[in-house]
């Protein structure tokens, strides 16, 4: 294990210094964009639809705080300006009328919008083209796959995703960099392609913690930035879960790592057990998640059966085989766990969890398991992958932490603290 390099990458809080200081004219913080996604784009092909002139022309007349900072949007956003196409042949060319809300945001603060980033069907499991920016023979993760390798290409300094099971924190681990999801409903989703409205969550990209706390404040008006001083030293509970035997040995040594250090760094790691409740709920996240499916893609599965890969066609097939009794259960045993996880949470600060199984897999026929971050999903808690560690073959193992519902500030500011220890003792 050794702390990763990634010199390539753009810090957001940096470029948005560097404008307002005059140290750069947005222009040029946006043309060193589109130097990166020439230099980059063919190999990772993280973007679906680039506009560079749209992208400039804001830079020069748009106002705001991120004002020449490029955002990429994953393709499950609708955008007024750009096709909006779900990475199926059924949307091919669509062109919705109105901006997504969050979309709507971001121009609203100055923002380039640079393109439309790469996602698997409908945000479900069928992979795009997107390859990994570390090793382009290994998988970006998904289904917000463009998004996490435009960051970590340094193609875009931010950018925005979505988790339904682990879109967000898993893309982010597998590629090095912070992936932020944060407390359901934080973050609107007018004009998000809806998968599983109980679980779909909007999610931010960036190099580091920082970044993505800066800009989950801007989009949010919350109190969220970290970047103002040292954090103090948070209580960890460390949660293995039930899926350990799924670990490999990169993750489990890399989670032994991040424990050590942090407690030599003077933070508390006590080791805790999934009460039997969370272990249930576990189950609970697939029959809310294909039984709303099937009816969010009724149209698509009715109207354009044989543009459906067979993977999203069995699974809404599936669904429409749930009956009433058996999602209400699931929601039933959600709701149950929530209460129960804020318990556990309440004798800590945090969880520090792993973000998946170990590093991506070899080739582009999967985007990995989302094993590690479903039931968080499902319990509607904040969480952030923290990069910082390397398994096998260099590749980026990332580490998650998980925090209170609605405490997101707390969560930022302990995953701060960690990748600050980890970027020191690994230097």
């Amino acid at each position: 294990m050794a702390k990763q390099a990634q010199n390539s990458m753009q810090s957001a809080l940096d470029l948005v210094q560097a404008v307002q200081q005059n140290e750069m004219v947005p222009q040029a913080a946006v043309e060193m964009c589109l130097g990166a996604i020439e230099a980059h784009e063919p190999i990772v092909k993280a973007f679906c639809c680039l506009d560079p002139a749209m992208a400039l022309e804001a830079a020069m007349h748009s106002t705001g705080p991120l004002k020449g900072i490029c955002v990429a949007i994953k393709d499950v956003f609708d955008t007024a300006d750009m096709p909006t196409e779900y990475n199926s042949p059924i949307y091919r060319g669509y062109q919705p009328r109105a901006d997504a809300s969050l979309v709507s945001t971001i121009r609203g603060l100055g923002a380039s919008i640079i393109g439309k980033s790469v996602t698997t069907e409908f945000a479900f499991f069928s992979p795009g083209p997107t390859t990994n920016p570390n090793n382009p023979d290994y998988s970006p993760g998904g289904s917000s796959s463009g998004s996490a390798a435009a960051v970590a290409a340094g193609m875009v300094p931010l950018a925005i995703g979505t988790q339904t099971g682990g879109s967000v924190i898993r893309p982010a681990a597998f590629c090095g960099i912070t992936g932020y999801k944060p407390s359901f409903g934080f973050l609107p989703k007018s004009g998000l392609k809806n998968l599983s409205p109980s679980l779909d969550t909007a999610g931010l990209f960036a190099t580091h913690v920082r970044d993505v706390a800066f800009f989950a404040a801007l989009l949010t008006g919350r109190r969220l930035r970290v970047d103002g001083g040292v954090q103090g030293a948070p209580k960890i509970g460390l949660i293995k879960t039930h899926h350990w035997a799924d670990v490999d040995h990169d993750m489990q040594e890399g989670l032994e790592i991040a424990a050590r250090l942090a407690v030599r760094s003077g933070a508390t790691v006590i080791e805790l057990n999934f009460d039997d409740i969370i272990m249930r709920a576990f189950s609970s996240h697939q029959i809310i998640h294909d039984y709303e499916a099937s009816r969010a893609l009724a149209w698509e599965h009715r109207e354009h059966p044989d543009k459906l890969s067979t993977l999203i066609t069995e699974t809404l097939e599936f669904g429409k085989t749930i009956p009433n009794a058996d999602y209400d259960e699931a929601l039933a045993q959600a709701a149950e766990a929530r209460k129960i996880i804020a318990d556990q949470l309440s004798s800590v600060d945090v969880f520090l969890t792993p973000s998946a199984p170990g590093i991506a897999p070899k080739g582009l026929a999967s985007t990995g398991s989302s094993l590690f971050n479903r039931v968080w999903t499902l319990l509607h808690l904040p969480c952030v992958n923290v990069p910082g560690l390397r398994g096998s073959n260099d590749m980026p193992i990332g580490m998650q932490i998980v925090g209170p519902y609605l405490e997101d500030r707390k969560t930022l500011a302990a995953a701060a603290w960690l990748e600050n220890v980890l970027r020191k003792s690994l230097s």
